[in-house]
């Protein structure tokens, strides 16, 4: 018989997988470094200019983390356009005092409670652990959901904080958007540089190349990477979710509804955060398909959870 994964399990996978991000980002980008510029250098001069973006990208790498630590979840509310509220909030009280039973319920602190103003139907979580998590709900899903549909989306949200789901998303999300930023600085440097002689024009070669292998690294290396942490984990705490509430019925309606109208405007062109959403907050005209969905099908999900 197939042993069933408990709570701690999905932590110490999640843990595993966090050492293994931090490791394989400045890895995978110094490999494809390497390859790219051997193109238009031989290997020697490769093996060289890999090696000296050895020293800074692990330098990111330290600075990512930091800023990951202490700015992530600030960063994923800004970018959202989220607004806190709490229990003196007259029009959200009933919110806020929902998110506070789910915790208790999931023997977990209360975490901060966000509004997104927008009409969509989407939710996430973020923070650095479970004493300093943050779950952030769309007006559309305040407004479209009943209460116990409501609860069993804040349930789905606890569990990725109880399993420490949302640390990973913080590194991953905020990791991107390092590498993309630094990527739109070399292409800034290559279109405004004027190389005079042969030399110049070999170093504009080398630099480009580099560029090309960031541009890689974020729009084909980073989708997989998030794909592969990103899917299975959603049924999990769908599971989960619905143990806390005991009520798998609940969220697999709240989901039937989410998935008529997920798009979120401030997150409309925020790729990396679709995988730390319940559904896909891109609108289905922009999703790349199932190969490389964050999520699994939400048809799926609910055919999970109404077979509990």
């Amino acid at each position: 018989m197939k042993r069933i994964k408990t709570v701690y399990d999905h932590i110490r996978d999640n843990n595993i997988k966090t050492v293994i991000l931090v490791i394989l980002f400045p890895l995978i980008f110094i490999l494809l470094v390497f390859l790219f510029t051997w193109i238009v250098q031989p290997m020697e001069n490769a093996i060289h200019t890999a090696m000296a973006v050895a020293i800074p990208t692990t330098v990111a790498c330290i600075v990512w983390m930091i800023i990951s630590w202490a700015f992530g979840d600030s960063m994923m509310l800004n970018m959202a356009g989220a607004k806190q509220i709490d229990d003196k909030d007259g029009d959200y009280k009933y919110i806020y005092k929902s998110v506070e039973n789910v915790a208790l319920a999931a023997g977990l602190p209360t975490p901060r409670v966000y509004i997104i103003s927008d009409s969509g139907l989407n939710a996430f979580a973020t923070g650095r652990g479970p004493r300093d998590a943050t779950i952030a709900l769309t007006r559309g899903i305040i407004g479209k959901l009943d209460r116990l549909e409501l609860e069993g989306v804040i349930a789905h949200e606890m569990s990725h904080i109880g399993n420490r789901d949302i640390r990973l998303d913080m590194l991953l999300i905020t990791g991107i958007g390092v590498t993309v930023f630094i990527a739109d600085a070399l292409l800034r440097g290559i279109t405004y540089s004027r190389p005079s002689n042969d030399e110049k024009n070999n170093g504009a070669a080398v630099l480009f190349m580099v560029w090309l292998a960031f541009t890689v690294f974020n729009f084909i290396i980073t989708p997989i990477l998030r794909m592969a942490i990103s899917r299975r984990r959603e049924y999990a705490a769908d599971a989960c979710g619905a143990q806390i509430t005991r009520n798998p019925k609940a969220l697999a309606n709240a989901l039937r509804k989410i998935s008529e109208n997920s798009h979120v405007e401030t997150l409309g062109h925020q790729n990396t955060m679709a995988s730390v959403c319940i559904a896909n907050p891109m609108g289905k005209k922009e999703f790349l398909g199932e190969l490389m969905a964050t999520h699994p099908p939400i048809k799926e999900r609910i055919k999970r959870l109404e077979s509990m």
